[in-house]
C-alpha cells in the first residue's frame, strides 16, 4: 500500500442492500445455512446502518424472490433463494475469475443491433440499460459492441424483441482497428477515473480508520470493488493506456481482501446465529 494521508476518514454511506449482496455473498452463499435477522442487525450496525434499514432492506429482498423466511421459535433467520444464489455467483465470479484486467481477449467483438419503432420507446430504454450493465457500448446508432463473445440472452429475455434485434459475432477488419472501437464506443476517462477514485479510497496506509474493525471494513471493500466491476466492460488492455488504473486496483482489492479475511471470519463466527437448511 501507498503512505496516503491518515486524516480522518468516516465510514461512506452505501446503499444497505450493496452491503447486504457483498454480506451474503461472503457468508451464506454456497452454504446450505440462513442467518437470524438479529446478528445480521449486529453485522450492519459496525457500519452504521440501523435496524430498521436492515430489516426493511430483508424485507425488500424477500419481496423480490432473493430471501426466504425460516421461522425457529421466535427466531426469523433468511436464507438465499436460487435466484438471489445465481446472482450472487456472478458476483463471484466478475471478483475472482473474471477480474477488471482482460489480458485474453482474442481480438472477437459481440454486437447487438437493433431498430424499434417510437410506439416501443419504453422497451428501447430497458434494452439499452440492460446492454450498458451487460458492458456494451454504443459503436454508432443502433449498434452495441462488448469485447469477446459474450451471451446476450438473459439481456434480452423478456423484451420480446422478435426481428427486431440481430446479434453477431465479428472481428475488426481494415480500415477499421480495434483500438479505435474501443476509443469511440467506450468512456474510457469515465471507467478510469471510477478506479482512480477506488485507489484514493483504499491505496492509503490505513483505509477507512474509523470502521470499527476488519469485517466492517472486509464489507466495504467487498461493496465498492464489485459496484465497480459490474460497470467495467472489460475491455483488452492492450487497447488501454499503459497505466491504465485497473491493474493497480485490482492488486489493491486482493492485497486488502486476503488481509482482512481472516479476522473478519473470527468475528462472524462470534456475531452470526446460523440455522442449518
Amino acid at each position: 500500500m501507498t503512505s496516503g494521508g491518515d486524516e480522518d476518514q468516516t465510514v461512506p454511506s452505501v446503499r444497505p442492500q450493496s452491503l447486504m449482496f457483498s454480506f451474503l455473498g461472503i457468508y451464506v452463499l454456497g452454504r446450505a445455512t440462513a442467518v437470524y435477522s438479529g446478528s445480521v442487525i449486529d453485522v450492519f450496525a459496525r457500519l452504521g446502518v440501523s435496524e430498521e434499514a436492515v430489516r426493511s432492506t430483508l424485507a425488500r429482498m424477500v419481496k423480490r424472490n432473493l430471501l426466504a423466511r425460516h421461522r425457529r421459535g421466535r427466531k426469523v433467520y433468511f436464507g438465499l433463494t436460487p435466484h438471489a444464489a445465481e446472482i450472487l455467483a456472478d458476483g463471484r465470479r466478475r471478483v475472482w475469475e473474471t477480474g477488471a484486467v482482460n489480458r485474453d481477449w482474442d481480438g472477437t467483438w459481440t454486437l447487438v443491433g437493433f431498430s424499434l419503432p417510437d410506439s416501443r420507446r419504453s422497451t428501447r430504454h430497458d434494452l439499452r440499460s440492460r446492454l450498458i450493465w451487460a458492458g456494451f457500448g454504443l459503436l454508432q446508432s443502433g449498434l452495441w459492441i462488448a469485447p469477446g463473445v459474450r451471451d446476450v440472452t438473459g439481456v434480452l429475455a423478456s423484451l420480446e424483441l422478435g426481428d427486431h434485434v440481430t446479434v453477431l459475432t465479428a472481428r475488426a477488419s481494415t480500415p477499421t482497428e480495434a483500438a479505435d472501437l474501443v476509443r469511440k464506443a467506450f468512456d474510457i476517462e469515465q471507467i478510469a477515473r471510477r478506479y482512480q477514485a477506488f485507489l484514493a479510497q483504499w491505496d492509503t496506509s490505513r483505509p477507512f480508520p474509523s470502521a470499527p474493525d476488519d469485517l466492517a471494513r472486509q464489507l466495504l471493500l467487498h461493496t465498492d470493488w464489485l459496484h465497480l466491476v459490474r460497470q467495467d466492460p472489460h475491455l483488452p488492455t492492450e487497447h488501454l493506456p499503459g497505466d491504465w488504473p485497473a491493474i493497480r486496483a485490482e492488486q489493491v482489492f486482493q492485497a486488502l481482501a486476503h488481509e482482512y479475511d481472516p479476522r473478519a471470519r473470527k468475528l462472524a463466527d462470534v456475531v452470526l446465529d446460523e440455522l442449518t437448511l
